[in-house]
């Protein structure tokens, strides 16, 4: 009797049930994770109702002074929600947040400027501002609209300007600085060029994913990073968790 099928034959039966017993188990898994993420996402929409209603004191004294200068960041297509996006600056104003930064990737928010201003009347460009935004505590709510062409025109600025400099030197008999482009020069250069802008203190995060979303990096080494999750599903509340944890944290930014 040739014993090389019954082996074959148990060998494929327990792959098999192997392979039945893995999938049972990624699908306990998952149902596990979903009903954790649910049971999350019930508890902050609670809380959030909570901080909403005013029941949870220490959410009602917030140190705003500490928090100069906001970003947000949108994802694109939310972004075309013009009427969330003015809620959501309507909610920062009540809370006494007067210096914020709008940017999405694609530029939406910049093509909504004059709608977003029409519908805020307390609101004003950051080119009417005359000193430093973050030393400038207005009556007024200053916007500042980015998109991530700006950054990569920035960093074309900052690179011809270094080239146009080392250009000189070399012309007025020095030599060429070969050296790579540290942070401290392409800082120089962007401020030069006039393309450094404000460093926000704390960036809120509406999107799918946990990401800047190609936000001029230069601009957030010492931010505060916090997501939001979807536009769609923006609370009063969660916004005044997000500032609140913010003003509590102690920021150690070294020598």
């Amino acid at each position: 009797m040739d014993l090389k099928y019954p082996a074959r034959k148990l060998s494929r039966s327990v792959l098999t049930m192997g392979n039945v017993g893995l999938q049972l188990l990624w699908y306990f898994l998952h149902i596990l994770l979903s009903i954790w993420h649910s049971i999350l996402a019930i508890r902050c929409f609670i809380e959030s109702c909570f901080i909403t209603c005013g029941v949870l004191e220490k959410y009602k004294s917030l140190n705003i002074a500490k928090l100069r200068y906001l970003a947000i960041v949108i994802e694109s297509e939310d972004a075309h929600q013009t009427s969330k996006v003015v809620k959501l600056l309507q909610w920062l104003d009540s809370i006494g947040v007067k210096n914020v930064c709008l940017y999405d990737m694609n530029g939406v928010l910049k093509k909504s400027k004059e709608a977003i201003f029409g519908k805020l009347k307390n609101a004003k460009p950051i080119e009417e501002v005359n000193e430093a935004v973050t030393l400038h505590v207005p009556e007024h709510m200053t916007l500042e609209f980015v998109s991530y062409a700006d950054g990569k025109e920035a960093m074309v600025k900052a690179a011809n300007f270094i080239f146009v400099e080392n250009l000189k030197r070399q012309n007025f008999g020095g030599e060429i600085d070969g050296q790579v482009i540290s942070e401290p020069l392409l800082n120089e250069a962007l401020k030069v060029v006039g393309c450094k802008g404000p460093e926000p203190d704390l960036l809120l995060v509406y999107g799918p994913v946990r990401s800047h979303l190609g936000f001029p990096a230069w601009r957030i080494r010492y931010t505060e990073i916090v997501h939001m999750g979807s536009l769609n599903f923006m609370r009063y509340g969660s916004l005044i968790k997000a500032i609140y944890n913010f003003t509590k944290v102690h920021q150690n930014y070294g020598t």
